[in-house]
């Protein structure tokens, strides 16, 4: 989750001398997610102020998943604001290649066998407990169980 929260806070804005009460109700939200707040690799300004008046300050922020240790540390580009007053904050997601073994079977459309597939299928589809599926453990329980089903037919 990033984007500009517009709160001034000194939690990620070293520059800024107060704490905003504001804060809890996001990091409150954040936590129901299941998303902590991310620390940028080199802590910069994210908004750049055009008034003279007014100092530079942190206010985009970025909250990643809790526990995720290989994505906590995102990037801030000052240079790449283009038109925007605002730095672009990225963040470098590692995709871990895997091997999937995969078979490809086929029935003949319109007979018996097809039919047949279909009311098994259907049948253990309605057996396959999927009144909660919150995490990533109970998903690939269900993806497992919809995979043996379909295996077992």
């Amino acid at each position: 989750m990033t984007e500009d929260f517009n709160i001034y806070d000194s939690l990620w804005d070293p520059l800024f001398p107060h704490y905003s009460h504001i804060s809890n109700n996001l990091f409150i939200l954040a936590d129901i997610f299941n998303l902590e707040l991310s620390h940028p690799i080199d802590q910069v300004p994210t908004r750049y102020s055009d008034n003279c008046q007014e100092s530079n300050s942190v206010i985009d922020l970025m909250f990643l998943w809790s526990s995720s240790t290989e994505l906590d540390n995102y990037l801030i580009h000052p240079k790449w604001r283009l038109t925007s007053n605002h730095a672009l904050l990225t963040i470098a997601i590692p995709i871990i290649e895997e091997h999937i073994n995969m078979r490809k079977r086929t029935i003949v459309k319109n007979n018996n066998e097809e039919i047949m597939f279909i009311k098994e299928l259907t049948a253990a589809l309605r057996n396959i407990n999927m009144s909660d599926i919150s995490d990533i453990s109970s998903l690939e329980s269900t993806v497992n169980a919809f995979t043996s089903s379909v295996d077992s037919i």
